[in-house]
């Protein structure tokens, strides 16, 4: 079957259910929650820096004039591919709001950059209703196939921005995943680990932003 080297749908469209048990593509990332004046999450902005194995594949498949690099059409192109490639998976936003899950609205561009030989991408995005600063929320980001892990390097990547979350209390979660396994084991069936694509189950590994208002 022959696969596309670039991104993660379009892996996930052509790669068999029973490869996507564990990573391929490896991300660090950073998230911003930023709040407005109004006492509501206005955007998400993230950055993800992708490893250098998978940044040189990118290179080869939109290196369109052979020179071994990205110029900026080439990136943009990176950028528009992206966009259009992860709606289905929601930008890998993990948003809950006293339990619901928030989905977001697709950003009007996701930047990208090419340094030092790791792939670099920045981008905005807004939640697709209103989400005020009440309760209890959650913030992560997450690859629900379990193809792409991605990595927050330490809890400082994980911040709130905006003076209308000084009254809310919040901490970053990063889940045990042996503890998860055993506390969810009539949960984490073998379809889980076939084809986590049909549970939504990933999230219970994914680190996260937990915020009380």
């Amino acid at each position: 079957m022959k696969k596309s080297t670039f991104l993660m749908a379009s892996l996930l469209s052509l790669l068999p259910a029973a490869a996507l048990a564990h990573p391929h593509v490896f991300v660090e990332a950073r998230l911003e929650v930023v709040a407005d004046d109004d006492g509501n999450v206005a955007e998400l902005r993230n950055v993800w820096r992708f490893d250098e194995v998978f940044s040189s594949s990118v290179v080869l498949d939109f290196d369109k004039n052979t020179d071994l690099k990205l110029d900026p059409n080439e990136l943009a192109e990176v950028g528009k591919t992206v966009r259009d490639s992860l709606v289905d998976y929601d930008y890998y936003m993990n948003l809950t709001m006293n339990g619901k899950n928030i989905k977001v609205e697709k950003p009007d561009l996701i930047h990208v950059d090419y340094k030092q030989g790791q792939l670099l991408m920045f981008f905005a995005v807004k939640p697709a209703e209103k989400m005020p600063l009440k309760g209890r929320l959650t913030f992560g980001v997450y690859d629900p196939t379990l193809y792409t892990s991605i990595d927050f390097p330490s809890d400082n990547e994980l911040v709130l921005v905006g003076d209308s979350f000084k009254s809310c209390k919040h901490q970053v979660v990063r889940p045990d995943a042996d503890q998860v396994i055993a506390e969810n084991k009539q949960s984490l069936t073998d379809a889980f680990f076939n084809d986590p694509t049909g549970t939504n189950m990933s999230k219970l590994f994914a680190t996260r932003l937990d915020v009380t208002c």
